[in-house]
């Protein structure tokens, strides 16, 4: 971190105080939309559903009359289809929760006048936090002094540009996130470039993306369609066959005086109006799918979504920004009036004047770079100068004088190995 940001002169919370305020404010931690679920919350689920009910069903009234056969193969699927659908959720929160762990920040922050690394979630108010490129910002932060420090923001306000963050030592009245020049820094959002020292405010559910957690908290998950239509196809054909059901036992014990063999005959026509195919296709169909589509990393949290996802048509965005790969690429440059495509040129096919733009440019990068038109620069330089004198592993970055508002401009000084 540069001496200018004057971390030498702060000496941040003490331990005492910042394990007080963890008491006092809770963890840093952002309110979970819905409850983790367990073995028997999915088992329940799986089971509420009515295509399982109606199998669950038939294979009861195959039991009452004697069907041994049909009835243990009819609960059988009743099983295996559970089984599949609890291994394949039960995955998926498994896989959440892992996810959650990796996706919790660390922070550097300065206690008792020491640097030191823990975890996002130990954040407190009144922690200094401290910031470089590819942090990923604890809390909600008024930013102390700071040198071209870029943040990515786009998960609060969609932008998919950086915006840049100026620094306010004294008190500020706190801002919604968007715009440049703003002395606060949001949690959650990432640093692209530059460096910081920033003053912990709000953690947590306080945050600005704790406040869209809580809000999550009120939407609740809404059937599919096609959990929608088997529900009233169940109680259609419930109705149907236990309608047909009566009538039969009520002609049949009339005309013939055997009111248990009317009872059977009644239950047998009413098994035959009821399809038990159907719950076993779509139950284990909809299972399949979340399995075919784990195999390319798409993780399903309930089964009845694969249908959603199925029957999508038009998929609506507010625009591209924030749906790319977070990636760039050379694509045309102008050497002398003359336009070259980058993206199909060869080495042996670029004038001498490219070479050297494209040396510069790799030379003007970070040595590690994180940002994406650094790392377009680097990838360039490795395909088409892999071979020549212009690219310079064996120099050495003597110095760096970072990008101002006063100066937009980013210089370094390399040494070469003859000095």
């Amino acid at each position: 971190m540069a001496d200018n940001l004057d971390i030498k002169h702060t000496s941040g919370l003490s331990e005492a105080e910042a394990a007080s305020r963890l008491k006092e404010h809770g963890y840093n931690e952002l309110p979970s939309a819905r409850k983790r679920r367990t073995v028997f919350a999915i088992a329940s689920e799986v089971a509420r559903e009515p295509m399982f009910l109606l199998l669950i069903a038939c294979g009861t009234i195959y039991l009452v009359v004697g069907e041994w056969k049909e009835a243990l193969a009819l609960l059988s699927f009743v099983f295996v289809i559970m089984g599949i659908t609890l291994y394949q959720e039960r995955k998926t929160e498994r896989t959440l929760e892992a996810l959650r762990d990796l996706s919790s920040p660390r922070a550097l922050v300065i206690r008792d006048g020491v640097q030191k690394r823990i975890a996002g979630r130990e954040v407190v108010p009144g922690d200094i936090l401290v910031l470089a490129e590819g942090d990923r910002v604890p809390a909600d932060s008024q930013v102390l002094s700071c040198t071209n420090l870029l943040v990515d923001e786009s998960l609060l306000t969609g932008e998919s540009l950086p915006v840049r963050k100026v620094a306010c030592p004294g008190a500020a009245e706190a801002v919604r996130p968007g715009g440049d020049d703003l002395p606060f820094v949001f949690s959650g959002t990432l640093v692209v470039s530059g460096q910081g020292i920033a003053q912990a405010q709000r953690t947590g559910p306080q945050s600005e993306i704790g406040k869209i957690g809580k809000s999550l908290q009120t939407v609740e998950a809404e059937k599919t369609p096609l959990q929608k239509e088997t529900r009233r196809l169940v109680i259609r054909l419930a109705v149907v066959g236990l309608s047909v059901s009566a009538i039969v036992v009520i002609v049949y014990g009339l005309t013939r005086g055997g009111w248990v063999d009317a009872l059977l005959a009644g239950i047998t026509l009413g098994m035959a109006v009821l399809p038990e195919e159907f719950p076993v296709v779509l139950t284990l169909f909809l299972a399949l799918g979340a399995w075919r589509i784990s195999k390319v990393r798409v993780l399903t949290r309930q089964a009845p979504t694969i249908e959603t996802m199925g029957s999508t048509t038009v998929l609506c965005v507010d625009k591209t920004g924030t749906l790319t790969m977070n990636r760039m690429s050379a694509a045309k440059t102008c050497v002398h009036g003359q336009f070259y495509d980058l993206r199909r040129q060869t080495t042996d096919q670029l004038p001498e004047a490219l070479h050297e733009i494209i040396e510069f440019s790799i030379l003007a990068s970070e040595l590690d770079p994180f940002d994406p038109m650094e790392k377009a620069f680097k990838e360039l330089g490795e395909r088409c100068l892999n071979h020549t004198d212009h690219i310079h592993r064996d120099w050495s970055l003597m110095g760096e004088y970072e990008l101002s508002q006063k100066l937009l401009a980013l210089s370094h000084v390399w040494k070469s190995p003859s000095g």
